[in-house]
């Protein structure tokens, strides 16, 4: 394991105030495949006590792009699908993403998210390298600041 690579997409992760309120925890990284995992938690539910279909996608596209910038440094979504298999229920979420192909302007990926060892989602998103690979996430405010 390339604990370097861990470790930048550990602290990409701890920037994003987002995946901090949700508890996601960056458990792999390697080049090219990143896994993420969540905490069951009651303010991610939706009316029927699920985890709602706008956290999968976050963990989906979240742990697409950690994936991505294991090979091309950051990444913007330019597009991300979901399709929810069943009802996501569970004490903790975990998201493996892989890239399907890298390239200098666009970078595909797909993920499958588990609630315990059930398979409850998969998605794909396409991606846009916006920095160097290596380099620490750009200050809030921008990408030009």
């Amino acid at each position: 394991m390339d604990t370097d690579l861990l470790a930048s997409i550990r602290a990409i992760n701890a920037s994003a105030a987002f995946n901090r309120w949700c508890g996601i925890e960056v458990l792999r990284a390697e080049p090219g495949f990143a896994e993420i995992a969540m905490p069951w938690r009651g303010e991610a539910g939706q009316y029927a006590g699920l985890l709602h279909a706008g956290l999968q996608g976050a963990l989906i596209d979240t742990a697409c792009g950690f994936a991505a910038a294991t090979l091309v440094g950051r990444v913007l979504a330019s597009h991300y699908s979901v399709n929810c298999l069943r009802p996501a229920a569970g004490e903790r979420f975990v998201a493996r993403a892989r890239v399907v192909k890298p390239g200098r302007t666009q970078v595909f990926t797909a993920c499958e998210l588990f609630a315990g060892e059930t398979l409850v989602a998969t998605g794909e998103t396409l991606l846009v390298p916006v920095g160097q690979p290596g380099l620490p996430p750009r200050p809030a405010g921008g990408l030009d600041s």
